[in-house]
């Protein structure tokens, strides 16, 4: 059955694999031509790791190039096995994972801890969701430790740019404008009532932080922050030759099996971070499903699990990653499920608009165009995923403490895992919970904390 056929209340057309429900396009679901322009404009969001990469692994930028292309070919797993998500970073554990590593010397050792970093996470998480046991094993986690952990990955991604030598170090002017301007465009409520009202900026809100790149592209040379961007023409030339000689276990052999224990810490701190995007990814994906009943659109969470836990083990060993393969990019993931509530003949299908946004970064990725004209601002586009990233991790981290005690003992979690790392900030949560709660360690309290503020919402609304 082809993608015209689908009948009301249907799911779209697919081909039955095991958990796995494959879609292509053309043939399963519509081309979205407005969803894979955007995305040929967003890829610059991709690019902006490659900062990360030099700085970490001190690697050219042709060869972190060719790790963004991996993993943009891997982001296409999601819509193509039935996870109907725009698969993104698990950004709020980068500076966690470049905490970690940069505790060995840069070089092959570094490289190592790298990639047996993300190959456990691989393999963790799709031992997780072949059994099913996701949702079990984070309950087990307290409150108190899971609100630290978020707490702590948000802190670390605010310090990452302001600590000395950091991107804010590099462009005081561009991010102090360019992230006034991002957080008036996604979080202020003025704005909100704006986009409701007209159509215009309704248009720049669905594109995300996209025009804030765009203004910081004019912005830095204003300032004489980064240069004017040379545009050149034709393909960019990721080095994939260099990447695996160099980078991969095929030049430098595998790592030491004492770095997959000694990881494990990290691992299991940016696996509850990731488990955060699996939850808002279902509330999302939900939310426009009950807008569009005439596709029926479900999220399996263990599906999930088996794609981004494969994509994490295989680019472990054809590309590690600084910023792992997470189930979400958040801002589109929005952006998409907002385009899916306006009808059918807005988006035919859901996997159509998140399959045809994420055709459209690769695509982006290869043209010089694209890639010459925001190469002198990457560094300010990557302090402004991770300064949202951070506001947005505060929140959700508050949020998941569930009585003062919880806040104090989160507070002191997050503050220690930014300054010691994982294992310190794990063995200071379970000591504080044991003490401060004793036999209640896994259920701790539920007080009246944020009941005045949630009173004070439903009076707004």
């Amino acid at each position: 059955m082809k993608w015209k056929d689908r009948k009301y209340g249907e799911e779209s057309p697919y081909i039955p694999a095991g958990p796995f429900k494959i879609r292509l396009p053309f043939i399963h679901y519509r081309f979205e031509w407005p969803d894979y322009v955007q995305g040929l404009l967003m890829c610059a969001v991709d690019l902006s790791a490659i900062p990360l990469l030099i700085e970490l692994l001190g690697m050219p930028f042709e060869v972190a190039l060719a790790i963004v292309v991996l993993n943009g070919v891997f982001y296409l797993l999601h819509h193509l096995l039935g996870d109907p998500a725009v698969p993104g970073w698990i950004t709020p554990a980068i500076p966690l994972i470049m905490l970690y590593c940069q505790q060995f010397p840069e070089g092959p050792e570094r490289v190592h801890a790298l990639i047996a970093f993300q190959m456990t996470l691989g393999i963790l998480s799709v031992f997780l969701g072949a059994t099913g046991l996701a949702a079990k094993v984070v309950k087990l986690i307290p409150s108190a430790m899971k609100s630290g952990v978020i707490l702590g990955a948000g802190f670390a991604a605010i310090i990452s740019v302001f600590q000395i030598g950091g991107k804010f170090d590099d462009f005081p002017w561009t991010i102090t404008i360019a992230i006034g301007i991002g957080f008036y465009l996604l979080f202020s409520k003025h704005f909100a009532t704006l986009q409701n009202r007209n159509p215009f900026w309704g248009t720049v809100a669905k594109l995300g932080i996209f025009p804030v790149i765009i203004i910081a592209v004019v912005i830095a040379p204003l300032f004489g922050e980064a240069a004017w961007p040379t545009i050149q023409w034709g393909f960019s030339s990721p080095d994939f030759i260099t990447l695996w000689n160099e980078y991969t276990i095929f030049g430098i052999g595998f790592p030491p099996i004492m770095m997959f224990v000694t990881g494990l810490p990290t691992v299991l701190a940016a696996y509850i971070v990731l488990f955060g995007d699996v939850l808002q990814t279902k509330a999302l994906v939900e939310d426009g499903a009950a807008k569009r009943p005439d596709e029926k659109v479900e999220y399996s969470p263990s599906r999930a699990h088996l794609i981004f836990g494969i994509r994490n083990s295989v680019m472990s060993i054809l590309g590690p990653d600084v910023t792992m393969s997470g189930p979400l990019w958040s801002a589109m993931q929005v952006v998409m499920v907002e385009r899916f509530k306006k009808g059918r003949k807005a988006m035919d299908s859901f996997f159509g608009g998140v399959g045809s946004f994420r055709w459209g970064t690769n695509t982006g990725l290869f043209l010089l165009p694209i890639v010459s004209l925001v190469q002198p601002i990457l560094g300010v586009a990557l302090a402004l995923t991770m300064l949202i990233q951070g506001y947005v991790s505060v929140k959700v981290g508050i949020l998941e403490s569930r009585s003062q005690r919880d806040l104090g003992i989160a507070g002191i979690i997050g503050a220690v895992l930014c300054i010691k790392g994982a294992a310190w900030a794990f063995g200071v949560g379970i000591l504080l919970c044991f003490l401060i709660f004793g036999k209640d360690f896994f259920k701790g309290e539920v007080d009246n904390t944020f009941s005045k503020d949630q009173e004070s919402d439903l009076e707004e609304a």
